[in-house]
């Protein structure tokens, strides 16, 4: 009988296969390495772009955040001009105010009554002075409460006095100055805003 020994030819082939795996292996790692390189770059380059965007974003904000802070000053300014507007529009409605008050009063003071003090607080007029007898009081009222520019005449008080050595009444009356209510400074605009 013939004997043949295969061992060593298994053992080459085993050399062979451990070989080819270590190739394979080495192969795959590489393989594996360029692919997760690529991948890596691939995310990286991403990243990049998006942190490239995020900071020209910022700069864009900060360029609006300026222009955000512009136009408030603007609309401050331009607030603290119309409300400077509105008061010397009122202060030349009411110019001639003073005049036709004192006029009024000319014309409804009656006989006997001396005005003493005049004083006023917006429309608010407070009256101080004398008058010969409660009813030259009750005339002035009158008087006032008839009168186009006054308005509510409300005595506030009235007590016995001595002036030069006669008897009088002093007296204290609050009245109102009529003012015609502007009606293009109380009407709303196109977006709904009192101007």
């Amino acid at each position: 009988m013939i004997r043949i020994n295969l061992l060593p030819h298994r053992e080459e082939k085993r050399k062979a296969r451990r070989h080819q795996f270590y190739a394979y292996a080495v192969a795959a790692v590489v393989l594996g390495g360029v692919v997760v390189g690529i991948v890596n770059g691939v995310i990286s380059s991403y990243v990049s772009a998006q942190n490239d965007k995020n900071a020209f974003l910022k700069t864009e904000i900060a360029v609006l955040d300026k222009s955000i802070d512009e136009i408030k000053r603007l609309r401050e300014q331009t607030e603290s001009l119309l409300q400077r507007k509105r008061v010397i529009e009122s202060l030349q409605g009411n110019r001639s105010e003073a005049v036709g008050l004192f006029n009024e009063l000319a014309k409804n003071v009656p006989d006997g009554v001396y005005i003493k003090k005049v004083t006023q607080q917006g429309a608010k007029i407070n009256l101080v002075g004398f008058a010969q007898s409660n009813a030259r009081v009750s005339s002035l009222m009158r008087n006032l409460e008839s009168s186009p520019l006054l308005e509510r005449p409300t005595l506030i008080e009235i007590k016995g006095a001595t002036v030069d050595k006669r008897r009088t009444n002093q007296f204290s009356l609050d009245l109102f100055i009529t003012r015609a209510v502007d009606e293009s400074a109380t009407k709303p605009d196109a977006k709904g805003r009192k101007t």
